[in-house]
């Protein structure tokens, strides 16, 4: 994986956000509706990337969705009863920053859910994102996956950094004591929930501005149309891959 300087991080990043704003010019006029869901182990970069995605888009036509933990009313509705309702519109790209994967994740690992709850959605997400889908919603699914070292490192910077005070989160001491129930988690659902509508694409974020331009550069290619997209550069496949059984034992997911 070749060093990247700042001039070429920002040139290339400024390209691709100039690509996403026509692709959005586009869409608003057109009523293209866009999901882009992000999930990742903790500290991988997911708001690091959200944030370069969305910064030159507009704000009445994106919307960034980080639910807290469900309510008491919430706890006792349909799963995914809370998230339909941000769904996107005519126009709109709404990006979820963690998603209805928090069941086949945190909520496994903590046991904030059951295992009979964890089945069923883990049995029902395929046949509900075919829905979204087939309702004509551009569906893109990214894995952030990170080194155990590269988290430990980067989850210190965050308790010592007074500015990063709210990034910080009671589960964060966790993601290292937990690491492998968390990779275990991470397989079954990626095994389980990548499908030919809804595929999952995994992203190695070691290198935190490298990942951000191959997110970029894959989002781009998965919604604009080809005069827009032809223009971008196809994702390095050391970053950006298929999610594929095998990446669980070859080494390109950490465990």
């Amino acid at each position: 994986m070749a060093k990247l300087d700042n001039e070429a991080y920002e040139a290339e990043l400024t390209g691709l956000q100039l690509a996403l704003v026509r692709y959005q010019q586009a869409a608003m006029e057109s009523g293209e509706k866009v999901l882009i869901i992000f999930e990742g182990r903790d500290a991988a970069g997911k708001d690091g990337a959200i944030k370069r995605m969305i910064e030159h888009l507009s704000i009445r036509y994106t919307r960034v969705i980080a639910l807290p933990k469900p309510t008491e009313v919430e706890r006792s509705q349909w799963y995914f009863q809370r998230y339909v309702q941000y769904l996107p519109a005519a126009g709109q790209i709404v990006i979820f920053n963690r998603s209805w994967y928090n069941r086949a994740g945190v909520e496994k690992v903590m046991g904030f859910s059951t295992p009979e709850e964890q089945e069923i959605f883990l049995r029902d997400v395929p046949h509900f994102e075919e829905m979204l889908v087939e309702s004509g919603i551009k569906l893109v699914k990214l894995w952030l996956d990170i080194s155990r070292d590269e988290q430990a490192e980067r989850l210190k910077a965050r308790r010592e950094d007074p500015l990063k005070a709210l990034k910080t989160s009671p589960l964060d001491d966790v993601a290292q004591a937990k690491w492998d129930d968390y990779s275990d988690a991470r397989d079954e659902m990626l095994t389980r929930t990548h499908s030919a509508a809804a595929a999952w694409r995994c992203v190695v974020t070691n290198k935190k501005k490298i990942a951000r331009l191959n997110i970029l550069r894959h989002v781009i290619g998965a919604i604009a149309p080809e005069k827009i997209a032809e223009r971008v550069a196809k994702p390095d496949p050391a970053v950006l891959f298929p999610f594929e059984i095998a990446a669980i034992s070859d080494g390109r997911l950490n465990r």
